[in-house]
């Protein structure tokens, strides 16, 4: 299969990804917390793909609990563990600077990806990382009230590298497993780890007709589907190049804020915009110049 599919199949998950505000300030709105909608959208994850597995294929609910590490990594130690520490970040330093950090992960990725699968650090990889990340601190707005504190820094950085472990741990998965089962025990083992953050009760009480529809939307067109194509897109491509193509995700997030939500767009912002295209085209020309 040509790579620019797979490519593809990354830039769309980040694009899915990038759509999330506009179910999360619905959900927001009739009072679920941060951590309450972290949960929900991992648990109604599981039950959709469960469901889908087993009328598709019941073997894909099969693994081997030898690998269970590669499960708790994805969905604990990644998916549990990064949503921990960006929502402190936000808390501690502010929703824009969380944003930045969160995206350190490539960073992370490209150095455990060429530690552990001897992927080439190349220059057009280095280029495309330092336009992607300087395109998300001019996407994100730098400066203003937001102060970043030492303690702020350390979090923000656990939440980029906690997240640069999904595309870790997932490349080992895929090796045995086909991208549908890892991105099932993802989501089971992320909600089984974020119930104790949860007040049940309180999550019984605020449900509702217009929450339920929310939490499907965020569950399905956020959650199950960008994780299966980004998880698909890994299969075929260099970890670090994902990586990079999935920042789309900033972009797109604040290409809803200036339409939906109304944001102003300044100089800076509409260059970090420009330099996260840039770097998504050149890693695309790079993959297809490889085929």
């Amino acid at each position: 299969m040509k790579s620019s599919v797979y490519s593809m199949c990354a830039i769309f998950a980040g694009v899915l990804w990038g759509i999330i505000s506009v179910f999360l300030k619905g959900l927001y709105a009739v009072g679920f917390s941060a951590l309450q909608v972290m949960f929900l959208r991992a648990f109604i994850s599981c039950l959709f793909m469960g469901f889908f597995l087993f009328f598709k294929d019941k073997s894909l609910l099969k693994f081997d609990l030898k690998d269970i590490w590669m499960f708790l990594g994805s969905g604990v130690v990644s998916l549990t563990f990064f949503s921990l520490c960006y929502f402190s970040t936000i808390l501690e330093s502010g929703a824009s600077i969380a944003v930045i950090l969160l995206y350190t992960s490539p960073i992370f990725i490209l150095l455990l990806s060429a530690i552990l699968f001897k992927e080439k650090i190349t220059k057009i990889k280095l280029f495309a990382l330092i336009l992607t990340f300087v395109g998300c601190i001019f996407v994100t707005g730098i400066g203003g009230e937001n102060h970043l504190s030492a303690k702020g820094l350390f979090i923000g950085l656990c939440a980029g590298f906690g997240y640069a472990l999904y595309s870790i741990f997932s490349r080992f998965a895929l090796k045995k497993y086909k991208p549908l089962t890892v991105t099932f025990y993802t989501f089971v083992f992320s909600s089984i780890s974020l119930l104790p953050f949860c007040n049940i009760v309180e999550i019984c009480s605020s449900f509702s007709e217009k929450s339920l529809l929310f939490l499907i939307g965020i569950a399905l067109v956020c959650t199950v589907l960008p994780y299966i194509f980004y998880t698909f897109g890994l299969s075929g491509l260099e970890t670090g190049k994902a990586a990079i193509l999935v920042t789309v995700e900033p972009l797109v997030g604040s290409l809803i804020g200036i339409f939906v939500w109304k944001e102003n767009l300044d100089m800076l912002k509409l260059i970090g915009i420009i330099m996260i295209f840039i770097a998504v085209i050149l890693i695309n020309l790079n993959c297809k110049s490889q085929e």
